[in-house]
């Protein structure tokens, strides 16, 4: 298109030029010889000027819509607006908004929706390993705290997983819903559902490799497809049910025929901080630093985001800034 354009714009300033020529030799002349009309010159700088002017307007917008963006710590960020059910609208996206990176614990979105697949799971009773308990130690990952021997439904360990985001539920979860005759096998298969899942959701930008975001060298995710799992999972009910909760105790039969007693706190400060607040997930790691997908509604509208890659006070804070710039636009 740029080689057209310039011999085009020459040939119609050839013909202004031609225009003015004749034009000026039947005006009458000045005292000075000059003939009162626009010389070539003249014309020549007033399509400058005008093209100059559609430049600056464009300059101008551009400056405008950098300045009118939430002003963050955070690169790997997006916003999207969740206007009808499943449509959403994009609102904004930091400059790494689709770079893949490590995603921590949010990575517990995907394992809660590949569960919620099949809602007939829910009151499955599955006890608990005193394998979960052990990984937990051995990766130092976070913990529901869930005791060897004890009897939880599905529905429990859901609240276990994205509560306290508890990576000892998790395991129980993948454990017992993957495919398989062996722990690894199941969890393998489950891990495959994720994924699987994710390919249908059209999230491109995203990998995994584990149930609950401790990364063996292939779990990751954009800020972009983030939000938009996300929002995808906030139209599960039992999931949406979850995460908002702030505080979650249970009931559980133990080993020794007694009752346990479980409370469960989120990680969430959103959702004490922020009028509106609706959850997500939290997650941090060496490499991943510290994220949050997040959700909040306001007079009707639902936003949902996503941070990663943060530091631990940042995060709540871009999520903040993010959702008030959101609801203002």
């Amino acid at each position: 298109m740029g080689s057209h354009a310039r011999p085009n714009r020459i040939h119609r300033t050839g013909v202004r030029i031609a225009m003015v020529a004749l034009v000026g030799a039947a005006l009458p002349m000045t005292a000075g010889g000059l003939a009162q009309a626009a010389t070539p010159g003249a014309t020549h700088s007033a399509d400058e000027n005008d093209q100059h002017a559609v430049q600056g307007k464009a300059a101008d917008a551009q400056d405008e819509k950098h300045q009118d963006a939430p002003r963050i710590n955070a690169d790997h960020a997006f916003l999207l607006d969740a206007r009808d059910g499943s449509q959403e609208r994009e609102l904004w996206g930091g400059a790494k908004a689709d770079e893949s990176v490590s995603m921590a614990s949010t990575t517990k979105i995907m394992t809660a929706m590949v569960v919620l697949k099949h809602p007939e799971w829910l009151n499955r009773q599955i006890t608990v390993k005193q394998e979960y308990r052990d990984y937990v130690q051995k990766v130092g990952g976070s913990t529901a705290d869930l005791q060897t021997g004890d009897t939880l439904t599905v529905a429990q360990l859901l609240h276990a997983m994205l509560i306290p985001s508890g990576d000892d539920a998790a395991m129980a979860l993948a454990d017992n819903l993957g495919s398989g005759s062996t722990t690894d096998a199941r969890i393998a298969d489950f891990v495959h559902q994720m994924n699987v899942e994710a390919q249908q959701l059209g999230l491109t930008g995203t990998h995994f490799d584990g149930f609950d975001g401790i990364s063996h060298g292939s779990n990751f995710s954009t800020a972009r497809d983030l939000a938009k799992l996300g929002q995808r999972a906030m139209l599960q009910p039992v999931f949406a049910d979850i995460v908002k909760n702030k505080q979650f105790k249970a009931e559980a039969p133990a080993a020794n025929g007694h009752i346990r007693y479980y409370t469960w706190d989120n990680t969430n400060k959103l959702l004490s901080s922020y009028d509106g607040a609706l959850g997500i997930k939290t997650g941090s790691g060496p490499e991943a630093g510290y994220a949050l997908v997040f959700a909040a509604e306001r007079d009707n509208r639902t936003l949902v985001g996503a941070i990663l890659k943060d530091d631990e006070k940042s995060r709540f804070d871009d999520a903040t800034k993010m959702l008030d710039w959101g609801f203002a636009h």
